[in-house]
């Protein structure tokens, strides 16, 4: 997300620049920018002081790197949610594996131990031990929350249909943003409701092209498997958000290490008292071992890149990203499962992408807690460290 600066130019010098000549296309990234900081924060301002961007201003946008940016990255999640979702079943229906607590831990485990050996590599033990201190509390909820989330989702596809399965996990879209206009102060204009709007009419023509076709699935106990569902995507309303707000305000690393260190802990407990005796399983079929490979590295690479897109974007556009897993998992399922595609897939794909082209057409709500930049970073490193800024900036310290 781009961010004020010296250089920018003020709401005058935009009216006086488009008078004079058009607009190139990093004149037009300043206008977005301006635009979205007051859009976050209800100042409209009067009419002298800005002029309501053009329509070729607000789709020059898609042009910007910032947007191709998290346009792919979120699209490169989708691909990797898709990848667990496709591992999980494979694990299921082949091996007989459905262990949700065993399944993660051992991706909690990796992330603990790179990103805490980076923030320890660039900061040092004092600065980790104070972190932790200072903040642990908040990342042993989250941690908490996240390892629950996931427990809670995986846990209803062995209860519910297929069908309620994917409509009630998009309750994670709502959820987020209600959090996000109440913890992050976003404020979002009726060109991003459009957009959600949008993605979910998609969502369902993914659900109506299942129940066309048949792959409705019989479920279980559908009423356990939609609480457990509701669940789940709550939890991961709560944890997309809390994360948000965190690697917008703290070094991303400190985030992910900290978060997945207790998330391990907590993982482990929940591992031992649910699933220690099925636990086994994994060592008696070495085939699992490779899925729950492929699935630890691409749950690494979720958890690796879905914070940088929380603070280029927002945690609402990773949500809405991920409504194309399902048409992901249409692909694979061509190939390993031997799916037969239906056309309502493609048109449901289709509406998804043009909803997140729309949810960021003018402008992308950013909170008023602003985004992480080297003059936050070096503020939070040294009210971690006990340092006063005063006494940096006068070279006491």
């Amino acid at each position: 997300m781009a961010s004020a600066s010296n250089s920018q130019l003020s709401p005058s010098d935009y009216v006086e620049k488009t008078e004079a000549e058009p607009r190139t296309l990093e004149q037009t990234e300043e206008v977005i920018t301006y635009d979205r900081e007051n859009a976050s924060t209800g100042d409209e301002g009067s009419s002298t002081d800005k002029r309501m961007p053009t329509w070729s201003e607000r789709l020059a946008f898609y042009k910007s790197r910032h947007f191709i940016e998290i346009l792919l990255m979120g699209q490169f999640l989708s691909l990797c949610i898709t990848a667990t979702n496709v591992t999980t079943a494979k694990l299921a229906n082949d091996y007989g594996i459905a262990m949700p607590t065993t399944q993660t831990f051992l991706n909690y485990v990796i992330l603990a131990i790179v990103y805490n050996i980076i923030t320890l590599w660039k900061h040092g033990f004092r600065y980790w031990g104070r972190a932790l201190f200072k903040r642990g509390i908040w990342y042993l909820i989250l941690g908490i929350i996240d390892v629950e989330g996931n427990y809670f989702v995986v846990k209803a596809y062995a209860y519910t249909s297929l069908l309620s399965a994917m409509l009630l996990d998009a309750w994670s879209i709502p959820v987020v943003m209600f959090l996000s206009f109440i913890l992050l102060k976003a404020r979002y204009r009726w060109m991003q409701f459009l957009g959600v709007v949008i993605c979910l009419c998609g969502l369902g023509g993914l659900v109506a092209s299942d129940f066309i076709i048949g792959n409705s699935y019989q479920a279980v106990d559908p009423v356990k498997g939609d609480l457990f569902m509701i669940l789940g995507a709550t939890f991961y309303g709560f944890s997309n958000v809390g994360e948000e707000r965190l690697v917008r305000t703290t070094p991303l690393y400190e985030v992910v290490g900290m978060f997945t260190l207790f998330a391990a802990i907590v993982n482990f407990i929940q591992l031992m008292i649910l699933e220690r005796n099925e636990f086994s399983t994994f060592v008696n079929q070495p085939e699992a071992i490779g899925m729950w490979v492929a699935y630890t590295a691409a749950m690494f690479c979720l958890y690796t890149v879905a914070p940088i897109l929380f603070r280029k974007s927002s945690a609402t556009f990773f949500n809405l990203s991920l409504l194309t897993s399902d048409f992901y998992g249409l692909l694979f399922g061509l190939f390993l499962f031997h799916y037969s595609p239906y056309p309502l897939y493609f048109v449901a794909y289709v509406l998804v992408i043009v909803g997140l082209l729309i949810y960021h057409l003018w402008p992308a709500p950013e909170p008023k807690i602003g985004n992480f930049d080297a003059e936050r970073k070096q503020q939070v490193i040294d009210r971690t460290m006990g340092r006063r800024t005063e006494d940096v900036e006068a070279g006491r310290d």
